[in-house]
């Protein structure tokens, strides 16, 4: 038996127009597949780096925000070079926090920051060291 493949995480969002711009500008993705029904459409964003899919969902007529109760936490994207990559989306007029480093006393785990996406989801941006690969 195979095991199963995780293939897309969906969000919902305000406005799918603004959320491509972002998700083209910040992670690369581009529409590798859209579904327009009367009620809502579907955009699958990916990009060359990996089969997975961020599945932006419109719920046609819906004007005020979503909530991210207090379950929601982030997805997360491996990069080269986090500071690199923080200068690059700041200069697109996106704010990225602060770039941090995660240690376990010495030894460093992890170097990271966050956005978040124009629905409020947080993008964690890794570099690529150790577990993050």
């Amino acid at each position: 038996m195979t095991a199963p493949k995780f293939i897309h995480t969906m969000i919902r969002v305000l406005d799918l127009e603004r959320s491509q711009r972002f998700y083209a500008e910040v992670l690369g993705l581009k529409p590798a597949h859209t579904l327009d029904f009367p009620d809502f459409s579907l955009v699958y964003l990916r990009n060359e780096a990996a089969d997975f899919e961020i599945e932006l969902t419109l719920n046609k007529g819906r004007s005020e925000p979503y909530t991210h109760g207090t379950g929601y936490g982030h997805v997360a994207v491996v990069v080269d070079d986090v500071a690199a990559e923080h200068a690059r989306i700041s200069t697109l007029g996106h704010a990225p926090t602060p770039v941090k480093e995660f240690k376990d006393g010495e030894q460093l785990l992890a170097r990271f920051c966050f956005i978040q996406d124009p629905d409020g989801y947080k993008i964690e941006i890794l570099e690529r060291h150790g577990h993050y690969r």
